[in-house]
């Protein structure tokens, strides 16, 4: 018997990793997933966007327009973030990251001063906005490389059947 040969590269796991984790999203406009890994290709991190620990879902605005305060953007921690702050206490030198998303400036800068060295992305459908025009700055300055995902596949899908394992 010869190896099956239509399994996932890695570029489409990680990005995979990175789109489950946006499932954990309770943002009811966008879910965006995060994933790091380190040059081993073992995963370090990951996160999605949503809410700091310890404020509940419930009680804070999802808004995206309105008086500031009363929209989510004050209070919402991105992806790519919440995927630094939870990696698994390694230093994140030389790590790479996966988001659904481009990320914005803040993350970049959380990005850059992590040591990540390539951000993946699966789209930038905001490029033309100069909070990710200033991203992109930053990250060529401190010689981040970024590149859109290549995927041979177009959707994955997942079975919690027990009989389809």
């Amino acid at each position: 018997m010869k190896k099956r040969q239509d399994y996932i590269s890695w570029d489409e796991y990680f990005m995979g990793v990175a789109l489950l984790s946006a499932k954990r999203s309770k943002d009811p406009s966008t879910q965006v997933g995060a994933c790091i890994v380190n040059d081993k290709n073992k995963i370090v991190g990951a996160g999605y966007n949503g809410l700091p620990i310890g404020c509940d879902d419930d009680e804070f605005p999802w808004e995206k327009e309105g008086e500031f305060l009363d929209t989510k953007y004050p209070y919402i921690c991105h992806a790519e973030l919440n995927a630094i702050l939870n990696n698994i206490g390694m230093d994140l030198r030389n790590c790479k990251i996966y988001t659904a998303l481009f990320p914005c400036n803040e993350c970049a800068k959380a990005i850059i001063q992590s040591g990540i060295t390539e951000v993946i992305y699966l789209s930038d459908k905001y490029a033309n906005n100069d909070v990710f025009r200033a991203s992109k700055l930053m990250l060529d300055k401190a010689n981040v490389k970024y590149r859109k995902v290549t995927c041979t596949i177009n959707n994955l899908i997942l079975s919690f059947n027990e009989v389809d394992v």
